[in-house]
């Protein structure tokens, strides 16, 4: 069932080691001039430390090192470089900005945005830095730029801790941070950008800075929901919690479609207009194609994740254990074992790789009873007519939002606060799939998207902008009022001038 689940963060795992010589380095308009990969490793190689290594296309790792979660619109990748300690990134920036390189930085490949397909350049590979350093007093730690949730999970469980990160355990901390991000401690801690206390970011210009509350303000504020737009994080420092319980209760249900609207009830009745139980953390699913259920028709597919015993949580599931699920299964575990629980862990088919995603994905407040209806049938006439697509899904969030909605929407570029649940459908067609396929994808995508807007009239649309497909507007992003937007664009013009920082859904 794990298959079901789609979560899209923002980046996918890498490996690279050794200093290899390679071919010519392409160049494109980008360039002012010819570099080859000896070249590069002479004039930034000599300059970086020792655990740095350089290398091109027909080195060994290189397909690994530029794997990425979807390879709708791929960046091209011409050189990799993988710093082996902070400072190299200051190099590497000032040395691509010399030879008019473009540079990309990758952490765990996991972005879901076309908008990366016009990228042409150097990337940066964040996979050598990955160190966790708790602070004396334990509330905070500090992070280095390539960590990713399963890892900060795992790390800080051990040593009687948590913090807030992404659902999604082989997506990286920074990418959906950067954007504001969702994740199970939402309810209590609100989101990973509400609980950054300091950043080091390398900015366009290969300068080093401090951005916090005091230091950099400005930025500080625009790091906090558009961070992808202005530098790079080399390193963070992140409010971090005592732990306080040993396990979570999982519980993950298949229902037919006869129990499309009784479930739906349900689940409006648990969220309560943004006032889900802090503790039930999150709720996800979605319709999805079971050939050993039924061939013609999707279940509907849930998973719930509750901070606390089976006996609490099992009270407020008992609405959805009336219902008469086909399949079940339940459990308690400790935090770090509930991503793969509840389908979202390391080596779960959602941390695959290499693979076209097509998606698009809409906010709201409640579920449209009617509109989920819609929804289901129109996918299933979709597989019916298309059966190529048999692997898409159309997928739900619910995250308890207490600690979220307490937090003054001024304070930070994360706009739509009260916008309380995540939707998202994904068709997933071969990588060798026509355009026209590709097109037709979109189109159903699109048509999706429609239906859970006009199941929601009173609101403007929503894109969570880890999940911005590409074909949005920057308002449905970064937010309708005139002062976000006009706001982040003075920024982009202080911090970015010349728009280094744009290939993530970019705000200029």
């Amino acid at each position: 069932m794990a298959s079901l689940f789609r979560i899209a963060a923002l980046l996918f795992p890498l490996a690279a080691s050794g200093l290899h010589i390679s071919t010519t380095l392409e160049y494109s308009h980008f360039t002012r001039r010819l570099v080859n990969i000896t070249q590069a490793q002479h004039e930034l190689g000599s300059h970086l430390s020792s655990a740095a290594t350089i290398f091109g296309p027909t080195d060994p790792d290189w397909a690994n090192a530029t794997e990425r979660y979807t390879t709708y619109a791929p960046p091209k990748i011409q050189l990799v470089v993988v710093p082996g300690i902070e400072s190299d990134i200051p190099t590497i920036v000032k040395w691509s900005n010399q030879n008019s390189l473009p540079f990309l930085v990758k952490n765990r490949g996991h972005s879901l945005t076309s908008s990366t397909g016009k990228f042409n350049g150097i990337q940066i590979d964040m996979s050598g830095l990955r160190n966790i350093d708790i602070q004396p007093d334990g509330k905070t730690a500090w992070f280095q730029g390539g960590t990713y949730d399963g890892q900060v999970m795992e790390y800080l469980w051990d040593r009687g801790y948590v913090a807030t990160t992404g659902s999604c355990a082989c997506v990286g901390m920074m990418g959906p941070g950067l954007g504001g991000g969702h994740g199970r401690y939402q309810g209590l801690y609100s989101l990973i950008s509400d609980n950054l206390v300091n950043l080091n970011v390398v900015l366009a210009d290969g300068s080093a800075v401090v951005v916090n509350e005091t230091e950099n303000s400005g930025l500080w504020w625009g790091m906090q929901g558009a961070g992808h737009n202005f530098g790079i994080v080399t390193s963070f420092e992140l409010k971090i919690y005592p732990k306080n319980l040993d396990t979570w209760h999982y519980h993950n249900y298949i229902f037919t479609q006869d129990k499309l609207e009784p479930f739906f009830d349900a689940l409006n009745t648990l969220h309560n207009n943004g006032s889900t139980p802090v503790l039930m953390a999150l709720e996800m699913g979605g319709f999805a194609m079971d050939p050993t259920i039924s061939e013609t028709e999707a279940i509907l597919t849930w998973s719930f994740g509750y901070a606390g015993p089976a006996e609490d949580a099992e009270k407020l599931l008992e609405p959805f254990n009336q219902l008469g699920p086909v399949h079940e299964d339940t459990g308690d575990v400790p935090f770090p074992d509930i991503p793969a629980a509840m389908g979202t862990g390391q080596d779960e088919p959602i941390c695959s790789g290499n693979q076209t995603h097509i998606q698009s994905s809409a906010g709201l407040q409640v579920y449209n009873i009617t509109a989920e209806r819609q929804i289901y049938t129109h996918f299933n006439q979709m597989i019916a007519d298309h059966p190529e697509f048999a692997v898409s899904v159309a997928f739900h969030e619910g995250y308890a939002t207490e600690a979220v909605t307490k937090v003054d929407p001024a304070l930070s570029a994360v706009p739509y606060r009260d916008y309380y649940l995540l939707t998202y459908f994904e068709v997933k067609v071969p990588t060798d799939t026509s355009t026209e396929l590709k097109d037709l994808a979109h189109k159903y995508s699109q048509e999706i998207r429609d239906l859970w807007n006009a199941g929601a009239p009173d609101l403007k649309p929503l894109t969570y902008v880890n999940y911005a497909f590409g074909d949005e507007s920057l308002e449905s992003i970064y937010g309708y009022e005139p002062w976000r937007l006009e706001r982040l664009r003075g920024l982009k013009q202080q911090y970015d001038p010349n728009n280094a920082f744009a290939y993530y859904n970019p705000i200029i």
